[in-house]
């Protein structure tokens, strides 16, 4: 029998618990009519727009690849606007794509926020933050390197 590491065992239970809240959320947001990842996406255009679309693939938790088959889908859906400067491609918000986000961003907060805190108390939350926060810096300086 194969011994596995507390890392890798973290590792493992950090993954299913993202598959498992993106499940529960896409549920959760199809009564908004998108997706998690397209409220990833729109989130992620409404904090920093303008944006270029390599900036948004870094900052999304979507592929490269499936970052443009989204652009184009939410660009036809009205919610995004794409314009052409020399070799870049600046993306901002429609206004359907502002109202979207007016609509769907408290509810999507009030959802996650719910999950986590009929489960953990506020001191766990707050540890959570804490090392989340350090695993995630650890990951990016990793990247950088």
């Amino acid at each position: 029998m194969r011994k596995s590491t507390l890392g890798s065992l973290i590792w493992l239970r950090i993954a299913r618990f993202t598959h498992q809240s993106n499940l529960l959320s896409n549920d959760f947001l199809k009564q908004f009519g998108i997706t998690t990842a397209q409220f990833d996406v729109l989130n992620q255009i409404s904090t920093y727009q303008p944006i270029t679309q390599s900036q948004l693939a870094v900052k999304a938790t979507v592929s490269e690849g499936g970052i443009s088959r989204m652009l184009t889908r939410l660009e036809q859906e009205r919610y995004i606007q794409r314009k052409q400067d020399w070799k870049t491609k600046w993306i901002t918000l429609s206004s359907k794509g502002e109202a979207k986000m007016h609509e769907v961003f408290e509810h999507q907060l009030a959802f996650q926020t719910s999950i986590v805190n009929e489960c953990l108390t506020e001191e766990e939350q707050k540890t959570l933050y804490r090392l989340m926060t350090k695993l995630q810096k650890h990951t990016e300086d990793k990247m950088e390197n």
